[in-house]
């Protein structure tokens, strides 16, 4: 599933790693974009509670690897924007 994750990544232009072992695949984004695997969902960070002072973590069906990139590739603009602002 990360593989394939990968390569609907690379249809929005985005290019990623994939890692694997233990029975997690980690598919490599970009600076604190990491998305985890375990063939049955995906999850990634999505953002920061600061009343709970934990990472907030979004999550998608891994039999859905074109909208899941969807989403990360909207994750991954959103956190590239902030870079290019500072």
């Amino acid at each position: 599933m990360a593989d394939q994750l990968q390569r609907e990544l690379a249809l929005h232009g985005i290019a990623a790693d994939v890692h694997d072992g233990y029975g997690l695949a980690v598919v490599s984004v970009w600076r604190d974009l990491l998305v985890w695997t375990d063939g049955d969902l995906f999850w990634w960070r999505a953002g920061w509670n600061n009343r709970r002072d934990r990472p907030v973590y979004a999550w998608h069906t891994a039999t859905d690897p074109k909208r899941a990139a969807r989403r990360i590739a909207a994750r991954y603009m959103d956190l590239r924007t902030v870079l290019d602002r500072a």
